[in-house]
């Protein structure tokens, strides 16, 4: 091992990279190629704290914590890596709110963008703002995953700790107040902005109209910057973490959205190619260099990997998360191999059934305040395998629904898949390319993300030029079987037939929509 290490570390800049999702937070040494050095990688497995009335909240501090675990274990682990480490580059989730007092204390849960309790102020900023306006501005709709809906809700519901909070901050603006100090204070790169709903991304400006809607001053919001800022370690925060003294003179670079570095991470980095990702939930998006886009369709979403390179696509809250879900309620069972061949072996939309799958709400495409997942055509026949492949089917439906979308951006682009929902299952990526009758490729990164923001600091540094200097390695690509696509089409038609009867008819939404309700939503 020793030796291995030694040949790759000679390969400069060593690179740690700082992975922060929803369900993981992971730390790896990265060598001067783009490559995950072996035997470095630790995580941390975890979960927002879901609430019975539609909250995802975190508590700040122990995200922290956890990061600083990672680290601390992937330096202790490597110390001689470490104390090469050029840059620490960091992926966080997008969407992220934390309201801070006067000495940067959270007052406030991390709220993520799974949280719904939202959703009557969105339905509140659709009323009043022109949303067809302001999605044009920010790429964003008024939905409970950005900030101008959170900030509303909050201020009806929680109007004492609301008035206490001097900022707002996403969790990655919060981290790095705490460990690089007073450098870092009040700042916030365009990639976590252009996630928040309250960011012009044509101007590179907070948006002015919103943040009256939401009753906000911009000294409460931190401040904008493009790459070329300079962050190190904290000499407090490394008299408290001394493990962490090791990579004390190592740049800290501007965090970056999750979705974007994804896309970086699998090489889809331009409109050739689009990236589709399965986590627990799902993306299907397309990076390029140049100008922002001022009209998108409104089943997407617009924003910024960094002052160059702009981010298109569409969310849906389900994905692997979905199927975790049914494997373990649905009482499928516990053998992965012999669900999976029980999944291959199936027919296309033989299980007759129709799944809307918004077991966490709806994003792309609809967007709906009050969606709640729904099965129609149960049996006494109906066994869990046959629940689960209609699930899988259902996501792979909306999934074509904003691959639609996102044609014109990327004109027969090739799509490659990443992300552990789609590689633990050969037949959800064989169901996926069927229905959209298009090739689907393999990514054969590991871990995506991780890879991506690394390839932004090396790009940074001035160690690459340009991204397909290291292009991303590829596997087993999927062909489409047309006769599969015919018989999925039929289920994807009941699908929206029942999508517009429960999601799209707001008085029927509402009705099924009981936690929302009941919350006073």
């Amino acid at each position: 091992m020793a030796a291995e290490v030694s040949a790759q570390a000679a390969e400069a800049p060593i690179v740690l990279a700082l992975d922060i999702g929803t369900s993981s937070v992971r730390a790896a040494f990265y060598d001067g190629r783009g490559r995950e050095i072996t035997e470095t990688e630790t995580r941390i497995v975890r979960g927002f704290t879901s609430t019975p009335d539609g909250g995802a909240e975190a508590s700040a501090d122990e995200l922290v914590e956890q990061a600083v675990h990672v680290l601390t274990f992937a330096i202790t682990h490597s110390p001689l890596l470490a104390a090469q480490t050029r840059a620490v580059a960091v992926s966080c989730f997008w969407h992220s709110l934390v309201g801070v007092d006067v000495q940067g204390a959270a007052l406030t849960p991390v709220y993520g963008w799974a949280d719904t309790r939202a959703a009557g102020a969105a339905e509140q900023l659709r009323a009043n703002l022109d949303e067809t306006e302001a999605h044009r501005r920010t790429g964003c709709r008024f939905h409970s995953s950005y900030w101008p809906a959170k900030l509303l809700w909050l201020q009806t519901t929680q109007p004492e700790i609301f008035a206490r909070v001097r900022r707002w901050l996403g969790f990655s603006e919060f981290l790095y107040e705490r460990l690089c100090g007073e450098n870092a204070r009040g700042t916030i790169s365009l990639s976590m902005a252009s996630g928040t709903g309250l960011f012009d991304a044509r101007a590179c400006v907070w948006d002015e109209e919103l943040l009256r809607a939401v009753r906000l001053n911009i000294e409460q919001l931190p401040t904008l910057y493009s790459t070329g800022a300079e962050f190190r370690l904290a000499s407090e925060t490394i008299a408290r973490y001394s493990s962490l003294a090791l990579i004390a003179g190592a740049q800290w670079m501007l965090p970056t959205g999750d979705g974007a570095t994804n896309n970086i991470g699998t090489g889809c980095t331009s409109p050739a190619r689009v990236g589709l990702m399965i986590g627990t939930s799902g993306a299907m998006r397309v990076l390029f260099e140049g100008e922002v886009p001022t009209d998108v369709p409104p089943g997407l979403w617009r924003y910024r990997a960094d002052e160059k390179r702009v981010i298109i696509g569409g969310a849906l809250s389900d994905g692997g998360g979905l199927r975790e879900w049914m494997t373990e309620t649905m009482t499928v069972g516990h053998d992965a191999e012999a669900i999976e061949a029980q999944l291959t072996a199936m027919q296309p939309d033989a299980h007759g059934l129709t799944l809307v799958p918004c077991w966490a709400g709806e994003r792309s495409t609809g967007w709906s305040a009050h969606a709640r997942g729904a099965i129609l055509g149960f049996t006494m026949d109906t066994r869990p395998v046959e629940i689960l492949r209609a699930a899988m089917e259902a996501v792979a439906y909306r999934f074509a629904l904003i691959a639609q979308s996102l044609e014109a951006f990327a004109p027969g682009a090739e799509i490659r898949a990443s992300g552990g929902g789609i590689r633990a299952s050969p037949a959800w990526t064989q169901i996926i390319a069927d229905v959209m009758l298009r090739p689907v490729r393999l990514a054969s990164v590991r871990e995506a993300s991780s890879r991506g923001v690394v390839l932004l600091a090396l790009e940074a540094l001035g160690a690459i030029r340009i991204m397909d200097e290291l292009p991303a390695p590829v596997g087993r690509s999927f062909e489409p079987n047309r006769s599969n696509h015919a018989r999925y089409m039929a289920g994807m038609e009941r699908q929206q037939t029942l999508y517009k009867t429960l999601v799209e008819d707001e008085q029927i939404a509402r009705m099924i929509d009981y936690a929302g309700e009941q919350t006073g939503l």
